[in-house]
C-alpha cells in the first residue's frame, strides 16, 4: 500500500523568479555564454497592457513568470524546480510530476502508516521551505492526501494516518484524488471515474439533442467531436481493466 500526497502550487508559473531561473540554468544545468544571453533577452523587457475601444492601460512590466501557454515556458518552469526531485529522494519517498502537478508517495505496510505519515510531513515541510526560498507557494486548501491499497490493508490504518499536518494546517484524507484529470480512488479503480466522465457525456449530448433539428450532419458531428468524444479519447490511453479499456468501458455505459 502507499500513502499519496498531491502538491497544489499557487500560481506556479506566474511567481518564476527570472533571476533565480537564470542562475539555475547556468550553475545546475551547464547553460553559459551566448545561450544564456538568449535566455535573458527572451526573459527580460516583457510587457503588457489591455486596450479596450482604443483606450491602453497602462503598461505593467513582468519581472517574474514564464508563459504557461508556451512549450518553452513548460520546460523552464520543469528546470525550476527540478531540485524537487532530490529533496523527495533524501526522504526515500518517490515524486510523480508533470509541470506544476506534483504526488509524493511512499510505500509500506499497514503497521508502519504511521511513520509513512511522518516522512510526508517532514518531506512537505523541507518542500515548503525550498519554495518559499524560489518564491514559490504551496497551497495547502488544494493539497490532498490518499491511502491506496487493498480495502483490507487500507482498513487497518490507524485513524490517525487518516490526515496531514503541513504548516500548521490540517489535510484530511480523500476517498478519491483528481490526477491530471483522472479520479483515482483508494483501490486505483476507474469506476468512479468513468461514471463521472459518462455523466458529463450524457448531459452534452440532451443539451445537442435540444438543438438537434438546427444542426445539419456535419455540423452535428464536429460538435459530438468536440463535446462528446473528446472527452473518451482524452484518457485513452489509460491502462486496460479486465480485458476492456477505458473507452470501450465508457462506450458501454453511453449505450454505443
Amino acid at each position: 500500500m502507499s500513502a499519496l500526497c498531491l502538491l497544489d502550487f499557487t500560481a506556479a508559473f506566474d511567481t518564476v523568479d527570472h533571476s533565480l531561473l537564470l542562475i539555475r540554468l547556468q550553475k545546475c544545468f551547464g547553460v553559459e555564454g551566448s545561450c544564456l544571453e538568449w535566455f535573458s533577452s527572451y526573459l527580460s523587457g516583457r510587457s503588457y497592457c489591455v486596450v479596450v475601444d482604443g483606450v491602453s492601460s497602462k503598461v505593467t512590466y513582468i519581472i517574474c513568470s514564464v508563459s504557461q501557454g508556451s512549450v518553452l515556458g513548460l520546460v523552464l518552469f520543469i528546470l525550476y524546480v527540478a531540485d524537487l526531485g532530490d529533496i523527495v529522494a533524501e526522504h526515500n519517498m518517490s515524486v510523480h510530476a508533470y509541470a506544476d502537478d506534483k504526488q509524493l508517495y511512499i510505500h509500506c505496510q499497514p503497521e508502519d502508516a504511521q511513520s509513512a505519515v511522518l516522512s510526508v510531513q517532514q518531506c512537505v515541510s523541507v518542500i515548503e521551505q525550498w519554495m518559499a526560498a524560489s518564491r514559490l507557494r504551496l497551497n495547502m486548501d488544494k493539497t490532498e492526501l490518499m491511502w491506496t491499497g487493498t480495502k483490507y490493508n487500507v482498513s487497518k490504518i490507524p485513524i490517525c494516518c487518516h490526515s496531514l499536518t503541513l504548516g500548521g494546517a490540517q489535510v484530511v484524507g480523500s476517498d478519491a484524488v483528481r490526477v491530471l484529470g483522472v479520479l483515482l480512488t483508494p483501490d486505483l479503480s476507474l469506476d468512479k471515474h468513468v461514471t463521472a466522465v459518462s455523466a458529463k457525456c450524457f448531459f452534452q449530448l440532451r443539451q445537442l439533442r435540444r438543438i438537434q433539428h438546427s444542426l445539419d450532419d456535419d455540423s452535428a458531428a464536429t460538435l459530438v467531436q468536440a463535446f462528446v468524444t473528446s472527452q473518451v479519447d482524452y484518457y485513452g490511453s489509460l491502462r486496460q481493466m479486465s480485458g476492456y479499456t477505458y473507452a470501450q468501458i465508457v462506450k458501454q455505459r453511453l449505450g454505443h
